[in-house]
């Protein structure tokens, strides 16, 4: 379980973006975070995977406190975390970046089942660069194969629908509902669309730094809906760079 007590994080400036939080993940759940632009999502997520560090409160993870452990060491106590705009590597294949993942040497067949999991055949993909010559939607697709790779207990995805293509989003939802049904970890999604919202196990809403409410998908999804956390066009699937 993710267990967050009374986190505060600022700028220099002095204002506080995230203000008091306390928060708590069961085991096994698909908890998407939502509200608008400036509430805090983001630091949010950079704060659980420990690329900023909290001004003020702990964090917890299956009860050993994590507060001060960087991203590494995050990481190696089961925490991964995907960037809003996956990171490019120039030099290294697909193959060996997901063995890196992993940890260990894949055979052809592992990597075959993790890369088929995300809908790319890796006799395409393999000996790839993991550069510029990828779409958007490839490397979205690539970042959650490294995810399955790793098998860790709480990941965390930073608005996962930004920068791809439609047709690359509708196939990103089963992925992430596949995630959620085969992993039996936690999954913490930052994300203000609708298809994603929809299949959350739970809703969290931010607002000015602090959880403004929070309840089952079925529950909340009106609540944010009508408090404008979603355009219409989002809700549509027409637009995936809504703010």
């Amino acid at each position: 379980m993710l267990k967050l007590e009374h986190i505060s994080w600022g700028v220099p400036d002095g204002r506080e973006i995230l203000r008091d939080l306390s928060l708590e993940v069961p085991d096994g759940k698909l908890v998407v975070i939502t509200g608008p632009n400036g509430s805090g999502k983001t630091t949010l997520a950079r704060v659980i995977a420990g690329i900023e560090q909290p001004s003020a409160g702990r964090i917890f993870l299956d009860g050993r406190d994590i507060t001060n452990l960087d991203i590494t060491q995050r990481a190696k106590a089961g925490v991964s975390f995907a960037f809003q705009q996956p990171v490019r590597f120039k030099g290294i294949t697909v193959r060996q970046l997901v063995e890196t993942a992993a940890g260990n040497q894949l055979t052809e067949k592992q990597l075959c089942d993790i890369l088929g999991k995300v809908g790319i055949c890796a006799r395409d993909y393999l000996d790839r660069e993991v550069n510029a010559t990828l779409s958007g939607g490839e490397m979205k697709r690539i970042e959650i194969a490294t995810v399955l790779a790793r098998h860790t207990r709480l990941t965390v995805f930073d608005e996962p629908e930004a920068g791809i293509d439609l047709w690359s989003f509708k196939n990103l939802i089963g992925v992430f509902q596949k995630l959620h049904t085969d992993l039996k970890g936690t999954m913490i999604i930052i994300s203000h669309q609708e298809r994603i919202l929809r299949i959350a196990d739970e809703i969290i809403m931010l607002a000015n730094g602090s959880i403004q409410d929070r309840g089952p998908a079925d529950v909340m999804l009106g609540k944010v809906l009508s408090a404008g956390g979603v355009s219409a066009a989002c809700c549509r699937g027409e637009e995936l760079f809504c703010e």
